[in-house]
């Protein structure tokens, strides 16, 4: 008599109930081997299940009746838990990275900054530039427009501008990812 009682894996297992958890009087059964062993109470599935020393696996509960399967559910649970890894592995994640300056930047600092930015973009990251404004040079947004068309330039055709040039605040801010 083998079973299993994961009250922690219900939430890997997308719900599945198993042998007693069960709470229907008839279940369609499915054998192990992949065989329609047809519609038995409850009680009967189950008893062949512990026959051939495996659980009762509730994997279509919306049907009518339940769809059941005899299987091995902790192989289940450790061949879905391989699946999902890979799947989260295949992933990409995406990084929003900052560059910051200012109006009035020097040459020599802005393609610092230049250079900081296509770096990110390399590893494919994301790239938010800021201009930050202090005192009176929120008198002039031009400039700092200007200054985020020339840094989209001199990074090229390499880039997509997600999100255009936006005063906010005393920010003006520019998204732009790699060219995929």
């Amino acid at each position: 008599m083998q079973l299993h009682f994961y009250s922690e894996v219900k939430t890997i297992a997308k719900e599945l109930r198993i042998n007693e958890e069960i709470r229907t009087r008839e279940v369609r059964v499915v054998s192990d081997t992949n065989e329609q062993l047809g519609i038995m109470t409850l009680h009967d599935a189950i008893r062949a299940a512990e026959d051939a020393g495996l659980d009762l696996v509730e994997v279509a509960p919306n049907g009518s009746p339940p769809v059941c399967r005899i299987m091995n559910y902790g192989k289940y649970r450790y061949e879905q838990q391989k699946r999902d890894k890979e799947a989260k592995k295949k992933q990409k994640v995406f990084q929003i990275k900052e560059v910051k300056l200012r109006p009035n930047i020097e040459d020599h600092d802005f393609y610092v900054k230049l250079k900081n930015a296509q770096r990110f973009l390399g590893d494919g990251n994301k790239v938010k530039v800021t201009i930050m404004f202090r005192g009176r040079e929120m008198s002039h947004p031009e400039l700092g427009a200007a200054l985020l068309e020339r840094f989209a330039k001199e990074l090229g055709d390499s880039i997509v501008r997600e999100k255009p040039p936006k005063l906010e605040g005393r920010n003006m801010t520019m998204v732009i990812g790699p060219k995929a």
